[in-house]
Order: structure tokens, then C-alpha cells, then sequence
């Protein structure tokens, strides 16, 4: 993919509100096959999209993007073939791969994580909807009104329509399963609304009515910062980490860690479906590239013994 490609694919992404990572090539030392300006975007599922280097290197830009969808925060990847000493203390922003499989340059790639912002449905016209919808933008996330909104999509949905359609739009907010599902009603109509809704009692508990902690508010705005404060409160917080090298030593651990060592070179790579992989033995071992599955397979017993 060329530069206007990777721009435009990019932004029909944002548009679907689909999440990726933009990978750039900052930094190549020769020899490698990746030049400055190079970019690429990889998605959550660990397929890649464009150039940042041969095999190696995507494979090393695949697990670090994958680990950090979840955080939303950039990182200057360097990947050396060579193990090289610490300049500086450990940064966040900043991290150095060993991987042995380069052809004897040096890679800094920076990525970005480019994360949907959470998406609000409002469901009502009323003053507290409107103020809803005014500060949600202004707290940075989406803001969609309830009729024809995706509530799938949605990280909260409140109805704040003061009798109008509720059940309806609360029920199908708690089938998709959308983590903060309010309902603006004084505690005595909440309770019916929410005794009648066509769900389990499970479902009916995770309801917030009245919506939003309870702060005094009094004015539709002060009502509104309330409820947004609570949907704050419940978002769950991921920790998003670059891979520093914590690797699975069974199956079953990197299948939940998402990352595995190569038998062959020792790299950390990522266990998806489109990295490279070989069944021996009942057992799925993952390679950085083409060459070290192809010497695990001529030798499995050699590399799994050493």
C-alpha cells in the first residue's frame, strides 16, 4: 500500500469506527528492507495492512500493536539484531526489541493506536438528553441520538425521555450487552419501568435509576454531569503494555497472555490466527517467520530439547 493508500483506508476505519494501529517507519539503518516514511496499520486481530519490514520485523510490530489497542497510547518501537544496553531509565513511550531474526539493521517504528472514541446514545429530547449530549462531546466521546443508534456499539446508553419508548430502548441496551445502561426517572417510576422490562433479573439489575451519583444535582445540567460521572466510574479500565518480553511457556498461557517464544530465536510473538504457526505433538508452537518454522520442522526434537 503506498502513503495515499494507507491515508485512505485509515479514514474509511475512523469513519467505521473500527480500531487499528498506524505503524511509521521513523528509522532504518541498513541493512533492511524498510525505508523512513514506510507505514502500515494493523488491526485487532493481528492482520497488517501496508509495509514496515520483512517478517521479522512485522511480526514483532504485530504483537506490540495488539498490546497496545487497548491503552490508546503511542509507543516508539526500536528493534535491533543485536541486544543493546540501556541508555536512559525505562520509558512507557519508548521500547527496544531484541530480535535476532533482522538482517542486521536497525527499525524505530511509531505507533499509534487510533481508538473509536466511546460511543453515548441518548435516547429523549428532554433538557437533560440535550445537556447529555453537550458535555458527553465536550468529555470526548461520541454522541448518538437513540432512534436508529447501534446500541452494540454504544459504551452507555440512557434514556432520558421521561416516559417515552424506555422499555424498549432498555431492553435492547441489555441484550447487546452495553456496559452502563441509565434511566433518568425519579426511584419510584424507575423501579416500575425497570419490574417490567422483558429481561432476567440479572439483566434488570445492571439498570441505573435513577441514573447518575447522587451529587445534589438539581439543574438538567448538573443532572447530566451526574450520569456522566457515573459512566466514568463504571468503564472499565484496561492496562494496555508494550510485550517487554513476557512470554507463554504452555499452550494454555499463551492463550491468555496472547504472546508465545519462537523455539527457534527466542522472539516474543503474537498468537493469532495470522502469525505463523505448527501443530507437533497436540501442541501449537508460533514463529516470527518463514525460516524458523521451517527449521523447528525439519528438527523439532532438537529445538524443543534445547
Amino acid at each position: 500500500m503506498s502513503r495515499p493508500d494507507v491515508e485512505r483506508r485509515a479514514a474509511d476505519l475512523r469513519a467505521e469506527r473500527v480500531p487499528y494501529v498506524h505503524a511509521t517507519v521513523v528509522l532504518a539503518e541498513r541493512p533492511t528492507s524498510a525505508k523512513p516514511g514506510d507505514e502500515a496499520i494493523v488491526f485487532a486481530d493481528g492482520t497488517i495492512e501496508g509495509f514496515v519490514g520483512g517478517t521479522c520485523a512485522e511480526s514483532t510490530v504485530r504483537a506490540q500493536g495488539i498490546a497496545l489497542l487497548d491503552s490508546g497510547e503511542p509507543l516508539l518501537l526500536r528493534i535491533s539484531p543485536t541486544p543493546e544496553p540501556e541508555q536512559e531509565a525505562p520509558r512507557a513511550d519508548r521500547l527496544t526489541v531484541h530480535n535476532p531474526c533482522l538482517s542486521g539493521g536497525t527499525l524505530e517504528i511509531f505507533l499509534e493506536p487510533v481508538v473509536p472514541a466511546p460511543l453515548l446514545v441518548v435516547h429523549g429530547e428532554s433538557p437533560i438528553a440535550a445537556a447529555l449530549a453537550s458535555l458527553g462531546e465536550r468529555l470526548g466521546y461520541q454522541v448518538r441520538a437513540g432512534a436508529g443508534a447501534d446500541p452494540a456499539e454504544a459504551a452507555a446508553v440512557v434514556c432520558a425521555s421521561h416516559g417515552r419508548d424506555e422499555e424498549e430502548a432498555l431492553e435492547k441496551a441489555l441484550r447487546s450487552g452495553v456496559a452502563y445502561v441509565g434511566l433518568v426517572a425519579s426511584r419510584k417510576r424507575g423501579e416500575a419501568v425497570v419490574g417490567s422490562l422483558d429481561v432476567d433479573e440479572v439483566a434488570r439489575a445492571r439498570v441505573h435509576t435513577p441514573a447518575g451519583l447522587d451529587i445534589g444535582a438539581r439543574t438538567a445540567e448538573e443532572v447530566a454531569l451526574s450520569i456522566l460521572a457515573e459512566i466514568v466510574a463504571e468503564r472499565r479500565r484496561t492496562s494496555g503494555r508494550p510485550v517487554e518480553g513476557r512470554t507463554a511457556e504452555t499452550p494454555e498461557a499463551a492463550e491468555q497472555t496472547g504472546t508465545a517464544t519462537d523455539p527457534v530465536c527466542g522472539m516474543t510473538v503474537a498468537t493469532v490466527e495470522t502469525s505463523l504457526h505448527l501443530d507437533h505433538d497436540g501442541v501449537r508452537y508460533w514463529f516470527c517467520g518463514t525460516g524458523c518454522l521451517r527449521a523447528f520442522a525439519a528438527d523439532p526434537g532438537g529445538y524443543l530439547a534445547s
